[in-house]
């Protein structure tokens, strides 16, 4: 298995209820696919650098997980769906 940074932007314009659920259906579509998450941090609501989908701000989420090629594959075409995020990245760290 190797670790994964993954960060991912939420929607501001939601209830403060429904982005805490966001960010915690994205991690379980990491643990169901057997990945583990090392480190979570909620990095809050930051301005963005630039207008995306006319918000210019968003509520940043930061994973750090040890998983397989298919959870991350998996994670990567959900967020792509789901509408509540704004932009997700997700970076392989070296040894």
């Amino acid at each position: 298995m190797r670790q994964y940074e993954i960060m991912f932007i939420v929607k501001p314009d939601m209830e403060e209820a429904d982005i805490k659920k966001t960010a915690d259906s994205m991690k379980k579509v990491l643990t169901d696919k057997k990945a583990k998450v090392v480190e979570e941090k909620a990095m809050g609501q930051r301005e963005l650098a630039y207008e995306i989908k006319k918000a210019k701000t968003g509520y940043y989420y930061l994973y750090i997980v040890e998983a397989k090629s298919d959870a991350i594959d998996e994670f990567d075409r959900v967020a792509r769906i789901n509408e509540n995020l704004l932009r997700h990245i997700v970076v392989k760290k070296e040894d």
